[in-house]
């Protein structure tokens, strides 16, 4: 689920919320949460104490959210949704004659009700949760990922029964995969079992997270409801004036001032540390510097100033999908979870000449996934740009081998280049920087040798011009064998002809523009071809180049200064291997049932149908799929907005790319023109939200993750034409 703009993650300024999660079900969540709620409201008398649960079930006379207010009258509890059978909220809102909630208006409800206690004099607010930390909720989704985008610090209730050692660390394991901040473990002091004895030391000397415990409460009497209340009561009282649970208030205190204190810190520390990437800090203030606490699917929280009634973090679209890597939402459990797995499997191991099952699983799905003939091999590195270095050496090496006589002569391998496209960029290494035209991100490298010559073709992006190129080239070995050397004339038609082509699809490939392989817009296949960004999902960074067996061949050689000798320390880091495998899987998946259909127009539905029911070839069918997420109306609409400053604009996949002009104004890399519709976005509103996003010169581009809902997409172009207007009054 992807979380609309408002909701995002909780947090005031005057008003301290945490969030009470149990180890397992009957674990003493309310007891602890009534002794919490007793405890803060007498450490300072003027600020207010109050108790939410959001999801009760069983007969309501019995819920949760009444026990407190039983025992400590001043404290305002209450229950948003209560399901009268006493089972897993899910089952219970099945049989319930009530409308089941979405997760959505659980937190909504949450939020409002934070929202209406948070003011200057607020003090405190307790949530609790049902059952364990993975219970499920009304719709099903587990209480840990449900929770997710409100951030809340946690209070862990361990599990004193026997077994509880095990179930209290699974679940704060659980929540730190989710990225909870466990503030303090309480459990009941069962010395049968003694587990806050192996507990308290376990947290404390590896997490420096404190543990105390409270007495057991007194056994329930079913005979004698009266003096159960007796009973309890007396235990509240007594409990709340123990010495060892009276520093709690402070702690918890003291940690919310201290995390409010670093966020609002870090624009000031960020700018006289950080070197930023991209940037002139010439012109970097520090308000222009954006603090993420945190991001879920779509959104970054970001920090607000805000108003005692608000949260101090602001959700806020990734308009960039964070620099184009992110694909299957940020915080992705599936994801965090393979992540967790590899590393505890195998950490990173060396890679030469050996293998491991994330790598090998990897390299197999990436070839099939390619469907590409020719590609048989893969090489990994760390990210897009060191995967074209590799890819440039491959394709260097081969032609070298093939074309040695011809080359051959002083000066030759110094004149060696690529045919390549104008205004290409292809990563910031050396080598990837010689692959491109001079401009302004090699110009003042003094290490600059733009190796090539760059043809402009007649249209934008126009994918017959790269085709008709590819092919002129395979088509014309005699163009590049040299004066002495001999064109090479193959029967086998895998193998390559006349230079290797490569792609590059770091930013392009693997879904991006909607499609596993971009290369199949335009119908040719490339020897060499590049992939990172969304290859983890936007979790690790990771490339791979992938290779023809042909150009592996020309590496072969009883010398080994003739192999690829090229590396990383961390090459097929497993961690990134298992990641990115996970990733591919469920992108796969949600392509084969279907998920981004509501991105096709009607026409497109229609024709996609047709090849579905007529094709004997469904393989084929994906390449047919052409959409964009962003709506032809809107592209319709930008396209008429020249007087406001719009000189083109371009849809595929997930991108959207706005290219802005002014009087007075070049294109290009160092134009500000995208600046204005840039602030306009960040401003955004109240009912939309707002959005992040990155300009390059006068272009701005906007792109949504893979898994972005159409909600969203809409909420970003209700703002976008807002934006249009903002930038012109």
């Amino acid at each position: 689920m992807t979380v609309s703009p408002q909701l995002g993650a909780l947090l005031h300024r005057s008003l301290r919320v945490y969030q009470v999660w149990g180890a397992n079900t009957e674990v003493g969540k309310t007891v602890f949460s009534t002794i919490l709620c007793g405890l803060t409201s007498t450490y300072r008398p003027d600020e207010k104490t109050a108790f939410l649960k959001p999801v009760s079930t069983g007969p309501a006379h019995e819920a949760d959210g009444r026990h407190i207010p039983r025992f400590l009258p001043g404290i305002h509890s209450e229950t948003l949704y209560q399901f009268d059978l006493p089972v897993s909220p899910h089952l219970a809102a099945q049989v319930s004659q009530k409308n089941t909630p979405s997760d959505k208006e659980v937190l909504s409800g949450i939020l409002d009700f934070a929202s209406c206690h948070a003011s200057p004099n607020s003090g405190w607010l307790f949530i609790e949760t049902a059952g364990g930390v993975h219970s499920p909720g009304p719709s099903g989704t587990t209480q840990a990922d449900l929770y997710r985008p409100l951030r809340l610090p946690a209070i862990l209730i361990g599990d004193a029964k026997l077994g509880g050692i095990a179930q209290t660390i699974s679940a704060f394991e659980s929540l730190k995969l989710r990225g909870y901040d466990v503030e303090l473990v309480l459990l009941f002091q069962n010395d049968t079992y003694q587990n806050h004895s192996y507990l308290t030391p376990y947290f404390r000397e590896n997490h420096s997270i404190p543990v105390q415990t409270a007495p057991l409460p007194p056994p329930f009497a079913s005979s004698n409801p009266q003096s159960d209340t007796r009973n309890m009561q007396a235990y509240y009282t007594s409990t709340v004036t123990l010495s060892s649970l009276s520093s709690i208030p402070a702690h918890l205190s003291s940690s919310h001032k201290s995390r409010i204190s670093r966020l609002e810190s870090m624009p000031s520390t960020a700018s006289q540390t950080i070197w930023y990437p991209f940037t002139q800090h010439q012109h970097l203030t520090r308000d222009r510097i954006t603090v993420i606490d945190s991001a879920k699917d779509s959104h970054f929280d970001t920090l607000d100033p805000g108003t005692p009634s608000k949260s101090l973090l602001r959700p806020m679209f990734d308009g960039s999908a964070s620099w184009w890597t992110q694909g299957l939402g940020h915080g992705n459990p599936t994801l965090s979870l393979a992540a967790a797995y590899a590393a505890g499997r195998y950490g990173h191991v060396m890679f030469a000449e050996a293998v491991h099952e994330p790598a090998l699983a990897l390299a197999e799905t990436m070839l099939s996934g390619m469907r590409n003939e020719r590609l048989k091999r893969v090489f990994y590195s760390d990210n897009g740009s060191t995967g074209v270095e590799v890819a440039v050496k491959m394709a260097l090496g081969a032609s070298r081998g093939r074309y040695r006589h011809g080359w051959e002569g002083e000066g030759m391998k110094k004149k060696a280049g690529v045919i390549g496209l104008k205004g290409s960029y292809h990563g910031d290494t050396m080598g990837a920087m010689d692959c491109s035209e001079p401009g302004v991100y090699n110009e003042r490298v003094e290490w600059y040798e733009g190796k090539g010559a760059w043809l402009e073709s007649p249209g934008v992006s126009d994918p017959l011009f790269q085709r008709t190129l590819v092919k002129v080239v395979r088509a014309s070995p005699e163009l590049f064998a040299g004066k002495r050397g001999h064109a090479h004339q193959s029967k086998d038609e895998l193998d390559w002809s006349g230079l290797p082509v490569v792609f590059d699809e770091v930013f392009t490939g693997i879904y991006r523009l909607g499609r596993f392989c971009a290369a199949s817009f335009l119908g040719v296949d490339p020897d060499i071809s590049v992939h990172a960004k969304l290859l983890t999902g936007g979790l690790l960074p990771l490339s791979v180049t992938l290779a023809s067996e042909s150009v592996f061949r020309s590496f072969l050689s009883d010398d080994k200064s003739e192999a690829l000798l090229h590396g990383h320390s961390y090459t097929a880091h497993a961690v990134g291997c298992q990641v990115a495998l996970e990733s591919l899987k469920e992108m796969i998946k949600m392509e084969e049932n279907g998920e981004w259909d509501w991105a096709l127009s009607s026409q497109h539905k229609s024709d996609d149908q047709s090849h579905r029911a007529s094709s004997q070839q469904p393989d084929q069918v994906v390449g047919s799929r052409v959409w964009s997420v962003w709506s032809h109306e809107l592209v319709e609409w930008l396209s008429w907005q020249r007087e406001k400053g719009v000189e083109g604009v371009w849809a595929l996949g997930t991108v959207l790319a706005i290219h802005m002009g002014c009087a007075g104004s070049s294109a290009g890399y160092k134009s500000t023109a995208a600046r204005g519709l840039q602030a306009a976005l960040l401003r955004g509103s109240d009912s939309d939200g707002s959005v992040h996003s990155r300009v390059l010169g006068n272009v701005l581009y906007l792109m949504a993750g893979q898994t972005t809902t159409e909600e969203t997409v809409r909420r970003v172009e209700r703002l976008i034409r807002q934006g249009l207007g903002d930038i012109t009054r």
